[in-house]
């Protein structure tokens, strides 16, 4: 990782020039000054923000990346690290990449440049690099929902179990033929769902459904639920079960279904393996496995802040929750 003294070198001046030059406290030739800034962009240099706060005093502050709030159980998350970083003086900033991975890039290079002393993410798996750097500078890194690296804290739920539990759950009724809207195996949660529901699967002796669309469209969105549902009756005409990843892609899924005239749980049985609240307000509530998102949420930010004060060396954390299955009538 470059520092101050190699962009002096390159630019043949000193770290002090260098120094006034970035931050603007003094007059420098601007002939110099260019020559700083395309020494600063050839080594990719990014300032020791940390060092700079920790001799200012600390900002107070916790970044937090989720895919999205609307409609999601990130909202209820955002709410436990709001509360629980507010009770302890921190302020949070929240920045959505609706799962883009360039998004969630230019989102962490904002955030590592000054604005706080750690992140909270719920990450796509493209930029763990990115990540790592931006933990090497100081800056303390919780993952929440999503675990991509065991180097850093962490605060999930079993999704293996979930899946395989609200498996069994649908067979228990008498479903054979149960199919399952997923998403990026790159993606935790998702992957580990997989194996839960292949798991039951395989004790139960049945096959496998799996709607994986090729779609511009988010995974946390109504949109990729409803083009999932599709999928899933095109590939399996005696479906009688659908479990969707999260509620939003459930309540898709019931658009969808109600278009080609399927009741619902009559014919189709549906549940969701993100509970949220959004489940128990629709017309036909929606049966799921809840998360207790706003404790998950308040024990990020726990993990985050202790992290920030601590003057040990960093030990990650990994704690890990349950879901409970909650009954409702699509199931």
């Amino acid at each position: 990782m470059a520092t101050l003294k190699d962009v002096a070198r390159l630019a043949c001046v000193d770290v002090s020039t260098v120094s006034r030059a970035l931050n603007n406290t003094s007059y420098v030739h601007p002939d110099t000054k260019a020559r700083i800034f395309a020494a600063v962009k050839e080594l990719s240099y990014h300032p020791n923000i940390l060092a700079k706060g920790l001799r200012q005093g600390k900002r107070h502050t916790i970044g937090v990346v989720v895919p999205r709030l609307h409609m999601t159980v990130f909202a209820e998350v955002v709410q436990g690290i709001e509360l629980e970083a507010r009770e302890a003086g921190y302020a949070v900033i929240i920045c959505t990449t609706e799962d883009d991975p360039k998004i969630e890039k230019e989102s962490l290079a904002r955030l590592r440049n000054g604005f706080v002393d750690g992140l909270i993410i719920a990450g796509t798996g493209h930029n763990g690099k990115l990540i790592q750097d931006i933990h090497a500078t100081g800056l303390s890194v919780t993952q929440i929902i999503r675990q991509q690296d065991n180097r850093l804290n962490s605060v999930v739920v079993n999704y293996e179990t979930c899946g395989y539990e609200a498996t069994k759950y649908l067979a228990s009724k008498g479903c054979s033929h149960i199919g399952l809207i997923n998403g990026s195996m790159k993606i935790a949660p998702y992957r580990e769902r997989y194996n839960g529901y292949i798991r039951a699967l395989n004790e139960l002796n049945l096959s496998e459904t799996t709607a994986i669309p090729e779609s511009v469209y988010s995974l946390n969105s109504l949109e990729y639920g409803y083009n999932c549902a599709l999928e899933l009756m095109s590939k399996n005409p005696y479906l009688d079960a659908i479990l969707a990843a999260v509620d939003v892609q459930g309540i898709g899924a019931m658009r969808a279904l109600k278009e080609k005239g399927i009741q619902v749980p009559s014919q189709i049985k549906l549940i969701s393996l993100t509970g949220h609240i959004i489940g128990s307000m629709l017309e036909t509530t929606m049966t799921s496995m809840e998360m207790p998102a706003k404790q998950m949420g308040r024990q990020a930010a726990l993990m985050t802040i202790n992290e920030i004060e601590s003057t040990d060396s960093h030990i990650p954390r990994h704690l890990v929750f349950s879901s409970a299955l909650v009954e409702r009538e699509s199931g």
